[in-house]
């Protein structure tokens, strides 16, 4: 297997993330989206509960690419390179939540307060699990990285089991993570989108998330030792069904639950990416059907930057209103995708938003 088919199919994994992710997230109501297309309102499971996990996935993957040009670099050199990148993703995505600053109200234009911005989010999440990631691979052992990932997973079962509120140690506002949360933050620092100060995305669960990078790394480094071979690609697919199993025993004592980011949820969904990720390279190498790659190739060499792109694009759409008080978003959507019907008009315009 070439270097060019191996980065192909990841650069297909990535990009066929994207899309869904901005799918998911861009729909032209929330009111009418196809329950796929939308996330399990607690424990459970559902497609779109698979993309910001498979976003991580990836991000491991294409770690165990980048790995061999820290070996042509300086300790302070390979350094500088993770404390870098994880700082400016953070950024990008706190800014994110903050654009685009200011609100404009009857009264005039108004900074929004810091005091209200959320800390935590996607990006975020993203910057502190690759950084996370990045130094374990950088100074330790496959088999060392590998015992603390197993540990994060059982530490953070222990933890939101008992030091969770009763009588739901797993409730929405009871859980351990939300608790901690609000210690460090303050309500208005997290995600609001429960109707309370609860972030899917807060620092106890970033732990748990950490392994989904860690996952895809190992996944990567596989392919890279086994190159194209049956061999190969079917012990991945194995690997990927056996974390299914465990990931459906643990179930049954830790729900597999997204907005926690359980420890089943993350076994599952590695399990998941495998198994995709092996269809991926089935395809590309072993048929060299290539040809449908393109549209996903161009999403997946730069997946942060169309990620962020299309958050801002819509972001602004909500912030730019016409004809009264409804915003450039909704307008857009009830004058050329309404006609289509409430599911398949707020599907189509999560398709325009993508292909913009």
């Amino acid at each position: 297997m070439t270097a060019s088919q191996r980065f192909l199919a990841l650069d297909v994994f990535r990009g066929m993330t994207v899309c869904f992710m901005i799918i998911v997230n861009t729909p032209g109501s929330g009111e009418t989206t196809f329950s796929p297309l939308l996330h399990a309102k607690w424990h459970g499971f559902t497609p779109t509960d698979l993309v910001f996990p498979s976003f991580l996935f990836a991000v491991g993957n294409a770690m165990s690419f980048a790995t061999k040009k820290w070996e042509t670099m300086s300790q302070s050199q390979v350094l500088m390179k993770i404390f870098k990148r994880t700082f400016i993703i953070f950024l990008l995505g706190y800014l994110m939540y903050w654009f685009p600053f200011v609100d404009i109200t009857s009264e005039g234009v108004h900074l929004r307060p810091f005091a209200k911005t959320r800390v935590f989010g996607v990006l975020q999440r993203i910057a502190l699990c690759y950084g996370f990631t990045a130094l374990m691979v950088y100074y330790l052992k496959p088999r060392m990285i590998l015992s603390i990932s197993a540990a994060l997973l059982v530490l953070y079962w222990a933890v939101m089991i008992w030091f969770g509120g009763t009588p739901d140690p797993l409730a929405l506002e009871s859980n351990a993570g939300t608790i901690l949360d609000r210690f460090l933050l303050g309500n208005d620092h997290l995600y609001h989108g429960e109707g309370v100060a609860f972030d899917p995305e807060g620092l106890l669960s970033t732990f748990p998330a950490i392994v989904n990078v860690v996952g895809g790394y190992f996944a990567g480094r596989f392919i890279l030792q086994k190159g194209k071979t049956y061999e190969g690609l079917s012990k991945l697919l194995l690997a990927g069904a056996a974390l299914l199993a465990v990931a459906y025993l643990w179930n049954l004592q830790f729900p597999i639950n997204k907005k926690l980011w359980t420890s089943s949820f993350v076994l599952l969904t590695i399990g998941l990416d495998c198994l995709i990720l092996g269809g991926i390279i089935y395809v590309v190498d072993f048929m060299n059907k290539t040809r449908w790659t393109v549209f996903f190739q161009v999403f997946g060499k730069n997946p942060l930057f169309i990620y962020l792109l299309s958050e801002v694009i819509a972001i602004l759409l909500y912030f730019f209103h016409v004809e009264g008080n409804q915003s450039v978003y909704n307008w857009i959507f009830t004058t050329f995708f309404l006609p289509f019907g409430g599911y398949g008009g707020s599907f189509l315009f999560a398709i325009w938003i993508m292909l913009t």
